[in-house]
C-alpha cells in the first residue's frame, strides 16, 4: 500500500511519501514513490504515485524520456496545467498498451498521482491525476490531496491545514498525518521522502529522506501519542443523571424523542379446535351410547 500527501499553500508546496510496497504479508519492498523534474531555473516539478507499481513506473519512464504528446513534454510545457496534461496522456498510453493483459491476469489498471510544481512566471500549482488520465487542481478552499491509504492521516489535515498555513507548520502537520497512518496501517512504512518547495525558488532546497533514526520524526512519533492521550484524559467523562462533574449526557434532543424499548408480551396459546372428522366421530359415539 501507499500513503502520499501534497499541500498547495500560499508560500509553496509540501510533498510527503512513504516507500513501502507489498503484494501480501511476505512480499514487502522499498520503492521510491517521489520523482523530481528540474530544468535550469525555468521549472521544477514533483510527482508522487500510488497504485500498481509496474504501471506507475512505466508512466515515470515515459516522462523521463521526454516523449512528446502533441508537441509537449514536461520540459517544454508552457504551464503546470499543460504538464499535468502530459502526465495524463502518458497514463493513457500505458493503459492502451497494458490494460488487456492486466484484465486477462485478473488485475486492475490502477494508478494515482499527485503532481505539482512551478514554471517561472506562474504560481505554484498542485494536481491529483487519476488512472483515466484526467485530473483536478487544488484550490485555496481544498488545498491538499492524498493518495493511497488516506483515511488515518486525514483528520489532522482537516483540523489544521488552510491555504495560509506557513510551510513549517504544514510540514509538521504532514508528518503527524504520516505518523498516524504508520501507526494504524502496517502496509505503509519508512523511509519517507519529504520535499518542502518554497515559492519561486524553482529548486529542491528542502529535501530529506526520513527513517526511524531521524530525531525530529522520532520526537513527533513520541510526543503526538503523549499529547493525544493527555488531550483525551483532559476531556471530562459523561454525566448520567447529573451525577458527574461534566455536562449531562441525558439532556433531551431537540429533533428526536427517546429510543423506544419494546417489552415482550406473553400471549396464551389458543385452544385447538377439533377437526371436522374428529367432531363427527365424537357426535356418533354419543348417539350410540344413548
Amino acid at each position: 500500500m501507499t500513503y502520499c500527501v501534497g499541500l498547495c499553500l500560499k508560500d509553496g508546496l509540501v510533498f510527503l511519501s512513504d516507500t513501502r510496497t507489498n503484494a501480501g504479508v511476505d512480499q514487502i519492498g522499498t520503492f521510491r514513490k517521489m520523482a523530481l523534474f528540474q530544468k535550469d531555473q525555468n521549472r521544477f516539478f514533483a510527482l508522487m504515485s500510488a497504485g500498481n507499481l509496474a504501471v506507475s513506473q512505466a508512466v515515470k519512464e515515459i516522462l523521463l524520456q521526454g516523449q512528446m504528446f502533441d508537441g509537449m513534454n514536461l520540459w517544454n510545457a508552457q504551464s503546470t496545467h499543460d504538464a499535468a496534461v502530459v502526465i495524463g496522456e502518458a497514463v493513457k498510453q500505458v493503459y492502451e498498451r497494458d490494460h488487456e493483459a492486466l484484465e486477462k491476469a485478473g488485475l486492475e489498471f490502477n494508478c494515482n498521482f499527485i503532481f505539482g510544481g512551478q514554471i517561472k512566471g506562474e504560481r505554484p500549482r498542485l494536481f491529483n491525476i487519476y488512472s483515466a488520465g484526467n485530473f483536478i487542481e487544488a484550490t485555496p478552499e481544498t488545498c491538499y490531496f492524498q493518495i493511497g491509504e488516506s483515511k488515518y492521516g486525514k483528520p489532522i489535515l482537516d483540523r489544521v491545514i488552510t491555504f495560509d498555513t506557513p510551510l513549517n507548520l504544514a510540514t509538521k502537520c504532514a508528518l503527524i498525518s504520516m505518523d498516524s497512518t504508520l501507526k494504524s496501517n502496517i502496509s505503509v512504512g519508512l523511509p519517507l521522502d519529504l520535499l518542502v518547495y518554497e515559492k519561486n525558488s524553482l529548486k529542491a532546497s528542502k529535501l530529506v529522506t526520513i527513517d526511524d533514526a531521524n530525531p525530529y520524526f522520532e520526537m513527533i512519533h513520541k510526543l503526538w501519542g503523549e499529547k493525544l492521550r493527555a488531550a483525551f484524559n483532559a476531556i471530562i467523562e459523561p454525566s448520567w443523571n447529573n451525577t458527574g462533574r461534566g455536562p449531562s449526557i441525558t439532556a433531551p434532543t431537540k429533533k428526536m424523542g427517546p429510543v423506544l424499548i419494546h417489552k415482550g408480551v406473553k400471549k396464551s396459546l389458543p385452544t385447538s379446535r377439533p377437526s371436522k372428522k374428529e367432531a363427527t366421530k365424537k357426535a356418533t359415539t354419543k348417539t350410540r351410547s344413548k
